[in-house]
């Protein structure tokens, strides 16, 4: 009996090639490279979410020291650009030949501070006294020395809100001793700085 013939092989039109076939290796290196790039991807947004950008520079708090300039003390103040508040220092000596530098530079060192504030008295028009250029000299001197900048405040009336704060404070009992004048000067400087903080910001 004659055996049946084979089936016949499926048509292919003119022009047209098979399907190419993918060899499984060539599959398995396909996915083994998607699985390694998606997990670098994970891995370098886990380290940024751990690891945040750091903060501008420009936005870290500044420590400032401020100055009340006078013939006879030089009052000084602290404060910083978080917080916004002042506290008085010292009082330093000046004279003819000028203020007492060795006071100035260990205060310096101290609290190293990266800004400086003068305060520049005016007469009561707003016109520039006599010590005004004394207060600009004196400015001037300390940007030279320690190569920070230094802004000028007008101070007028500062001496006087000090001297108003120091006898109430004394009044209610949260000052004990009493008020020498270099705590007036050193006061007086809170005032100039809080006014820079008020003016700058």
């Amino acid at each position: 009996m004659p055996r049946p013939a084979a089936p016949p092989a499926a048509a292919t039109s003119p022009g047209s090639s098979a399907p190419e076939q993918i060899p499984s290796a060539s599959v398995a290196a396909t996915s083994g490279d998607t699985a390694a790039t998606t997990a670098t991807a994970t891995a370098s947004a886990t380290a940024a979410t751990a690891h945040p950008a750091a903060a501008p520079a420009s936005s870290s708090p500044r420590l400032v020291l401020a100055f009340d300039f006078g013939r006879r003390r030089i009052g000084v103040a602290c404060g910083d650009t978080l917080s916004r508040t002042a506290r008085p220092l010292a009082g330093i000596a000046n004279a003819a030949a000028g203020p007492r530098w060795d006071a100035v530079d260990s205060l310096m060192r101290e609290w190293q501070p990266t800004l400086i504030v003068v305060g520049l008295p005016y007469n009561v028009d707003g016109s520039e006294s006599g010590m005004s250029a004394a207060a600009r000299g004196f400015a001037g001197e300390v940007e030279r020395r320690y190569a920070l900048p230094v802004h000028l405040v007008d101070e007028r009336y500062s001496s006087l809100e000090a001297e108003t704060r120091l006898r109430s404070e004394r009044e209610s009992g949260m000052r004990k001793r009493r008020v020498a004048k270099g705590d007036v000067d050193a006061a007086a400087a809170c005032v100039i700085l809080e006014r820079w903080f008020t003016e700058s910001h």
